[in-house]
């Protein structure tokens, strides 16, 4: 196996054992650089068992089919991921394999599983490599199989695995400062048990050459004219205002400071019992969403998404409550105006004029150009995607695109299977498809062919998914465009994040540069610290979840506010999965026809049919088929939450302040059947 003597320069210390975090550029091969520790490893060690661990699905059946594809002949390696039936089994395949490629999720799933044939140990390891490790920090699920490490490590002992992490960019954290940065990498060291940072020194030259950088250009756009689309819009807002009487209520449509304090509107409605507060607030949130949409992608997009919301609601609510039934009818009088509106091109978004230049610039029918365009949301993607379908110009420039998002289940959003995105990856590596609208999903890691032409479309991002976009823009003369509105708070951030890159090139060098006795303190208090302060976050979560009775806890339709059950109700499955033992309960719901599909399969289980209030309609979750029972699954945040401290909203199960059983599906079976 053939590296490249920047290559064989970071990964020197971690031949011997050190645990390394190894700093290069994107496409500079970090990951080969990284197998061939691997080979070394388990050549060189009895008994070693190696763990890959990635942060994105597509990336573990990249790693195995590419770079970690020479050792599948000497070595057995298997690949694990969400949709595997094969991580139920994790601990099996361990005892037969040399080489597990694996998200990290599944990794930390089968250290907390209870199940013999999927539990296992941190120590039954030998070497862990995390790629990306830059996300190694916070509440991360990397950061919580290193805090196992560490605290491991801080009681003696002695059998640990060894640690590599890859990244093209540590950044700063959110520091402004040169010590906010420091401190910041510092952290990240303290979390990987790093010993050192590796980056090419010797042959700095030669990797520049290697991994030459794309030119960077702003693409600006002037703001509309004129926006009637978005100004009816507004109007129908300050009717349902009006309406609302709530004249402290902030009239800033269409930008995120409105978002932040109409959901914060809807809470309050909704803890209130307040139902026309929150049936508002939330109608309102739907108006500002086709604002931010239209100032995005085309006036049609933001109309369909109104359009697609209200038919939702007709379709599933009952509307017998006075305020649903007076928003549908805004709406309804005012839906032919707002679509003969979206139709009108005169109106359309100067920044999709902008991109079409753009993509003009570089693709022709002949010219073999490849281009990726980063989006920020699955929706943006979509619009996007369509928009370049229906423009003939760009058809006849030989565009031929597609759609590259997360897996993530969502009921807002399409979502891409697993297949979808490997089969979307595979034609653009392949030829077939030449330009990709993609989230942040392709800018870490994927093996994507070079391309010439790399579009951040209006992002606001930080620094790290900025040179992670840019680094795919790996072919000779290649640009990387910033397109935004010219003075815009994205143009702004874009200059900033330039600013910070450069103060975390300088932040590493000082954290290189630093005494070894120093680095070696300064890491272990570090460590102290953050064992400490989760131990203490543990404690706290363990007494805000003891702090009520679950049988004083009452739980009501976030929408009609009818009481539907107690917490004494609720069971747990897979420590993730909430689901309602009462068998009274299922007066209180109506099932869909048809079963919802989610695009993965579970241990013990699989999903029904989606389950909605059968008084007013609101959605509440999905009915879980748990062997052979059907058990309702429920989603907190469709639910207000009583205890004798009053009542609330979550967005997490986890956040809540009673305890929760695990579910028994013995003793269930005995008590109903």
């Amino acid at each position: 196996m053939d590296l490249r003597d920047y290559q064989w320069e970071v990964i020197e210390p971690a031949l011997e054992g050190e645990n390394i975090i190894i700093w290069l550029p994107t496409g500079a091969g970090k990951t080969r650089a990284a197998a061939y520790i691997c080979k070394r490893h388990l050549e060189s060690r009895d008994k070693s068992k190696v763990a890959v661990l990635v942060n994105t699905v597509p990336l573990v059946d990249q790693h195995r089919k590419n770079e970690f594809s020479f050792l599948q002949n000497h070595f057995q390696i298997t690949s694990i991921s969400g949709d595997s039936e094969l991580k139920s089994f994790f601990s099996e395949e361990l005892k037969h394999s040399d080489l597990i490629i694996c998200t990290a999720q599944i990794l930390q799933n089968a250290l907390q599983s209870r199940e013999e044939e999927m539990h296992v140990e941190l120590t039954d390891f030998s070497l862990l490599v995390i790629d990306e490790c830059h996300h190694t920090h916070k509440e991360s699920t990397y950061n919580k199989i290193m805090k196992d490490y560490l605290e491991r490590k801080m009681k003696g002992q002695q059998n640990l695995p060894q640690i590599v992490g890859l990244t093209a960019s540590l950044g700063t954290g959110g520091a402004n400062s040169i010590n906010g940065a420091q401190d910041h990498i510092l952290q990240i060291c303290a979390n990987l048990d790093a010993a050192k940072i590796m980056s090419s020194d010797k042959y700095k030259f030669y990797l520049n050459t290697h991994v030459p950088q794309p030119k960077k250009q702003y693409d600006v756009t002037e703001e509309r004219p004129l926006d009637p689309f978005g100004e009816k819009i507004k109007k129908i807002m300050s009717q349902i205002h009006t309406y609302l009487n709530d004249p402290d209520l902030s009239t800033d449509f269409g930008t995120q400071i409105y978002e932040q304090r109409i959901v914060e509107l809807q809470k309050e409605g909704a803890e209130g019992f307040c139902r026309k507060t929150r049936v508002c607030a939330l109608h309102l949130r739907k108006y500002n969403d086709a604002l931010l949409i239209n100032d995005t992608v085309r006036m049609i997009d933001a109309f369909q998404t109104l359009d697609e919301f209200y038919q939702l609601e007709r379709a599933t609510k009952e509307l017998d409550d006075v305020t649903e039934r007076y928003l549908v009818q805004i709406f309804d009088r005012n839906k032919e105006g707002l679509l003969a509106l979206a139709k009108d091109k005169q109106y359309e978004n100067p920044k999709l004029e902008k991109l079409q230049q753009v993509l003009q610039d570089h693709f022709r029918a002949d010219s073999g150009s490849r281009g990726i365009v980063f989006v920020r949301t699955r929706q943006g993607a979509h619009s996007l995607h369509q928009w370049v379908k229906d423009n003939v110009d760009l058809q006849q420039r030989g565009i031929r695109a597609a759609v590259l998002t997360g897996a993530g289940y969502s009921n807002q959003t399409k979502h891409m299977t697993q297949h979808e995105q490997q089969d979307a990856i595979h034609q653009f590596r392949k030829g077939p498809l030449n330009l990709l609208f993609s989230t942040s999903v392709a800018e870490e890691g994927l093996d994507i062919p070079e391309c010439n032409i790399v579009v951040r479309y209006g992002l606001m991002t930080n620094e790290i998914a900025m040179m992670q976009a840019r680094g795919r823009a790996r072919a000779p003369n290649s640009i990387c465009s910033v397109l935004a509105k010219a003075n815009s708070k994205e143009v702004a951030r874009e200059r900033l994040n330039e600013t910070l890159e450069v103060l975390m090139e300088k932040a590493i060098k000082r954290v290189q540069e630093m005494p070894p006795w120093e680095y070696s303190q300064t890491i272990a208090k570090l460590q102290c610290d953050a064992v400490i302060g989760s131990k203490l976050r543990d404690t706290e979560r363990e007494k805000r979840r003891q702090l009520h009775d679950p049988e004083l806890v009452r739980l009501y339709c976030i929408n009609c506010n009818e009481a539907v059950c107690h917490g004494s109700d609720l069971r747990t499955v897979e420590r993730t999965h909430h689901i309602n033992i009462n068998p009274n309960f299922r007066l209180y719901y109506r099932k869909s026809p048809d079963h919802v599909v989610i695009p993965r399969t579970f241990k013990d289980w699989k999903p029904g049919s989606s389950i909605s209030c059968s008084t007013c309609g609101q959605a509440w979750g999905t009915e879980m088929i748990y062997r052979a029972v059907s058990l309702p699954m429920l989603a907190v945040k469709n639910f207000v939450v009583e205890s004798p401290d009053g009542r609330r909203t979550y967005k997490q199960w986890s956040k809540v302040t009673f305890a929760i059983e695990e579910f028994d599906y013995t003793q269930y079976c005995e008590t109903n059947f």
